[in-house]
């Protein structure tokens, strides 16, 4: 049987401040992108995130942003490599702590935001994400999208790349994510959504903002966790693959 994992960026909450409903995002997903506390998210969150993604039989991954909570880690940031991959780094290691406390692990590294756009074509900062998940555990497999820099550095240090595509998100006639502040970037219809993931994972194609075809292969899907109705959209993704055939399960065996 055909399959394809499902993943969701979850745990952004921070403080007194909350953001998304992510034990029902839970009921849907197969990967759960943790946030590490630099651009969403802090220790209790992480912990309780964990727990209940454990709770529901979700695999646990990393989601290491830039430091900038005002900024949601939506904001490129230039770093000096050294410290773009001990931030990556530090952010890691805080997660399988909280991971570890809530009797599970970490079982791969998905970058967030402007950090994992950026990595698709920013050589230095491709190699430091790299090297920053290679010095932890190069048993890790590094999620990005399709076609990324990053993707193609990982294979190449040894490491797994796993590529993915967007289900609320626009593409590019490049294959690149439409920029948000683009009308149209962000797609919120379930059925549409639906549609165009299904054809995805059967045959490799998505249309893009322009109307062109593009090729797209990717290993997981991504469902936004802040994204308006994203519960609805992992609910009705996640049961039209299953009603074509293809089953929901994450790309770490």
């Amino acid at each position: 049987m055909q399959h394809i994992d499902l993943n969701s960026d979850v745990g952004e909450s921070f403080g007194r401040w909350s953001l998304g409903e992510d034990d029902a995002v839970f009921r849907s997903v197969s990967s759960a992108n943790v946030a590490c506390g630099f651009h969403a998210g802090d220790p209790t969150v992480m912990r309780a995130t964990c727990e209940l993604a454990a709770g529901r039989g979700v695999t646990i991954g990393a989601h290491p942003g830039y430091r900038d909570l005002a900024g949601f880690g939506r904001r490129f940031m230039e770093i000096a490599p050294n410290e773009l991959a001990d931030d990556v780094a530090y952010q890691i290691g805080a997660l399988q702590a909280m991971a570890a406390i809530a009797g599970t692990t970490v079982k791969y590294v998905k970058p967030h935001g402007a950090l994992g756009n950026a990595i698709v074509h920013h050589a230095s900062q491709a190699q430091a994400v790299v090297d920053a998940v290679r010095s932890v555990d190069p048993t890790l497999p590094i999620l990005a999208l399709a076609g990324s820099e990053v993707l193609r550095r990982a294979e190449k240090a040894g490491l797994r790349g796993v590529p993915e595509a967007f289900a609320d998100r626009a593409y590019a006639r490049d294959g690149s994510l439409a920029p948000r502040s683009l009308e149209g970037a962000v797609l919120h219809d379930p059925e549409a959504i639906t549609k165009r993931i299904v054809r995805l994972v059967t045959e490799g194609k998505i249309e893009a903002i322009d109307g062109s075809q593009i090729k797209v292969r990717a290993e997981s899907i991504c469902v936004h966790g802040d994204t308006a109705g994203a519960v609805q959209i992992a609910s009705a993704v996640r049961e039209s693959l299953e009603s074509a055939g293809i089953a929901v399960r994450s790309f770490v065996q």
